[in-house]
C-alpha cells in the first residue's frame, strides 16, 4: 500500500498545487522511505502512467460510473484512475490486487457509500474495459485521438493540422513511452568508453546515442541516478540528447565569456564549461538564487571552476552597463514543454493555448534584453524545449526584424552532416520525439554583425 498511498499523494498534490512533478516526486521521497526498489518503482510508475493515460482512463472511469466526472471529488477519480491503471496497464499486479488495494484507499477517508461506488466502479471495468469504445474517428478524429492517446484536444487539432493524421498518432504514442536515461560524459573527467563500461554493471539496457558524440542512454539504473558511482565521480551529467546538441550550437571557446541566461540547475552550463575545458568564465544567470545554489554544487561535483552564479530576473534589463561583454549568450528560454512531454506528463493538462502566446510574450523579452550584451562577431543561441510555431519560428522572425544588428547564422557544419533531418531550411535545429527518439528542441543561432 506505501507506494500506492504516495502515488495518491502525488497526484493530488498535482490538481492543488503550482508544483511540478519533479518537486513533488522529491518532496514525497523526502518524507517516505521504501524498503525495496521495487516500491519505488510501482510509484513512479503509477504517478507517471496515470498523468500519460488520464484522459483514457476518465473516459472509461465515466462510462461505468452513474455520477458524472465533474461530481466525483478529484481524491476518488484519482484512487479509480490508479486502479484502473493497473488493471489496464501493468500485467505483472492480479486484478484483485488493483481493486483490493484501491478500495482499501478509499477507506482511509471516504464514507462507505463512496467505498462501494470505487469498488462497483473498478470490477465493471475490469471485466470489460476493453469493450468500451472510444469517439468515432470518422465523425471527429481530433477526438478519437484526444481520448485514445490522452491528449488535450486543442494540443490534438494543432498537430492534426500540421502534420496530419498519421504523424500526429506517431508523436502521441511517441510522447507516451517511457524514455531513457539520457546522460552527458564529462570530458573533463573521462571518456565516453570509460563511462559506458563503468555504468554497463549499474543499469540494464544501455546504449550510445546515435548523433550526440557524448551522449549514453540507459534503463533501470540499479540504484538511482546519484547513488551511481560515476555519478559521485562527476563523471555525467543527465541530459537528453537534443539538450546536449542545442548546446553545442553555441560552440564556446576556451578562454571566452560566456552568459548562460536562464541556467536553471546547470545542465548545459556543465556543457559548455567542458567545451571550454575549464577555460574562461561562464556567467551562469537566473532568477532563483535556490537554483543557483544546487548548480554550483553540481559544478563542484564535476569539478568545474569557471562558473559565476549571478542571480537576475530577465523581464529586467541587465543591470549596468554590460553591452557587448560576452563572446557567447545562451537562452534556454522559460517555455510551454511541449517537446518533454514524455518525461513530464504532468505538464499535459497545465498547458493551454493561451499560455503559448504568453510565453511568446516573454521569450521576445528576453532576447530584447540579451541583445546588447553580444560582443559585435558575437553568437546568440535561442532555443525551447517546444516545436510550437508561437515559440519558435515566430519568435525568431520577431527578434531579427526588431534587431538588423543580428542575422541568422549557420549551424555547425560537423552537426549537420551527422543527421541532415534535424536541421531545416532555414538553418534551425528542431528535434521531434517520434522522428529521433529524443525530445522536441528548438533552437536558432544569430551573429552580431562586426
Amino acid at each position: 500500500m506505501d507506494s500506492r498511498i504516495a502515488a495518491l499523494e502525488v497526484l493530488n498534490h498535482l490538481d492543488n498545487s503550482h508544483k511540478t512533478l519533479d518537486i513533488l516526486l522529491d518532496e514525497v521521497l523526502k518524507t517516505k522511505k521504501f524498503a525495496y526498489k521495487k516500491d519505488l518503482s510501482l510509484l513512479q510508475a503509477i504517478v507517471f502512467g496515470v498523468l500519460r493515460q488520464q484522459k483514457r482512463l476518465d473516459w472509461i472511469i465515466e462510462y461505468y460510473s452513474n455520477t458524472p466526472l465533474k461530481k466525483i471529488s478529484p481524491e476518488v477519480l484519482n484512487i479509480l484512475r490508479i486502479g484502473l491503471f493497473q488493471i489496464i496497464f501493468l500485467d505483472r499486479i492480479p486484478v484483485s490486487a488493483a481493486v483490493n488495494t484501491s478500495v482499501d484507499l478509499t477507506k482511509m477517508f471516504a464514507p462507505a457509500y463512496t467505498v462501494k461506488f470505487v469498488n462497483a466502479v473498478l470490477r465493471k471495468a475490469a471485466e470489460s474495459y476493453h469493450e468500451v469504445a472510444f469517439p468515432d474517428a470518422d465523425t471527429d478524429l481530433a477526438e478519437n485521438l484526444s481520448v485514445k492517446m490522452s491528449f488535450p484536444t486543442w494540443m490534438v487539432q494543432r498537430w492534426l493540422k500540421r502534420f496530419g493524421p498519421g504523424e500526429t498518432e506517431s508523436l502521441c504514442n511517441a510522447i507516451n513511452i517511457i524514455a531513457p536515461i539520457t546522460v552527458r560524459t564529462n570530458v573533463l573527467r573521462t571518456t565516453r568508453e570509460k563511462l559506458f563500461k563503468s555504468l554497463q554493471s549499474e543499469v540494464g539496457d544501455i546504449w550510445l546515442t546515435p548523433v550526440s558524440p557524448n551522449g549514453i542512454c540507459f534503463t533501470n539504473p540499479r540504484s538511482a541516478v546519484p547513488e551511481l558511482i560515476a555519478f559521485r565521480m562527476g563523471w555525467f551529467q543527465v541530459q537528453d540528447e537534443a539538450a546536449q546538441l542545442v548546446t553545442t550550437l553555441l560552440e564556446p571557446r576556451p578562454g571566452q565569456k560566456v552568459l548562460d541566461a536562464c541556467a536553471g540547475l546547470g545542465g548545459k552550463t556543465g556543457h559548455m564549461a567542458q567545451m571550454m575545458k575549464n577555460t574562461g568564465t561562464i556567467v551562469a544567470m537566473d532568477v532563483e538564487k535556490s537554483k543557483l545554489n544546487k548548480l554550483s554544487k553540481d559544478m563542484d561535483r564535476q569539478f568545474i571552476s569557471i562558473v559565476k552564479p549571478c542571480v537576475h530576473d530577465l523581464n529586467q534589463p541587465l543591470r549596468g552597463k554590460p553591452y557587448a561583454v560576452y563572446d557567447r549568450v545562451f537562452l534556454d528560454a522559460p517555455c510551454s514543454g511541449m517537446g518533454v512531454l514524455r518525461r513530464n506528463p504532468d505538464a499535459k493538462w497545465r498547458i493551454t493555448r493561451e499560455k503559448l502566446e504568453l510565453y511568446a510574450k516573454k521569450q521576445k523579452l528576453f532576447l530584447d534584453n540579451l541583445a546588447p550584451a553580444v560582443k559585435p562577431g558575437g553568437i546568440m543561441v535561442y532555443a525551447v524545449c517546444s516545436f510550437e510555431p508561437e515559440e519558435t519560428d515566430s519568435v525568431v522572425d520577431s527578434f531579427l526584424e526588431s534587431h538588423p544588428e543580428f542575422t541568422l547564422d549557420p549551424l555547425p557544419r560537423n552537426l549537420v552532416d551527422l543527421n541532415t533531418s534535424l536541421f531545416s531550411p532555414q538553418g534551425y535545429f528542431r528535434s521531434f520525439p517520434h522522428q529521433h527518439d529524443m525530445d522536441g528542441f528548438f533552437a536558432a543561432r544569430f551573429i552580431k554583425k562586426r
